[in-house]
């Protein structure tokens, strides 16, 4: 089966219904699902997501998603993180964040070269956005 990691960006979208891409990323999710592809997220991309959700929608969805949360999820290791250091320290007209180099770094690790993400940084980056 495909996978394809899903950024904090499509987890909020989908759960967010005024999310100006909560419509786009149902049809995503819906369409990848129906082509056999499985978001993956990374324990980085947990945190980043809860924290989201917490600040913006409170901690009772915050809490319900943490707890009801089903897709699976790949550790971040040390060789991920020092590569995410090297895509920042290379990339410095870009504005990526912590978060997205490690996932850059566990997408190059299993061959992931589709993100189910609205960050624009996954695609500045070189990596195929879901549609």
């Amino acid at each position: 089966m495909a996978q394809a990691l899903a950024d904090t960006s499509a987890i909020y979208a989908l759960i967010d219904r005024d999310d100006t891409n909560h419509r786009k990323a149902v049809a995503i999710l819906r369409s990848s699902q129906r082509e056999g592809i499985t978001p993956l997220i990374t324990n980085f991309i947990v945190a980043e997501s809860h924290a989201l959700l917490l600040s913006r929608l409170g901690a009772g969805i915050a809490r319900d998603w943490l707890t009801q949360q089903i897709w699976p999820v790949e550790p971040v290791i040390p060789a991920d993180e020092k590569k995410a250091k090297e895509i920042i320290q290379r990339y410095t007209d870009k504005e990526f964040s912590y978060t997205d180099a490690t996932s850059f770094a566990v997408m190059e690790r299993l061959g992931i070269t589709a993100a189910f993400a609205f960050d624009i940084h996954f695609k500045q980056y070189g990596l195929q956005l879901l549609t």
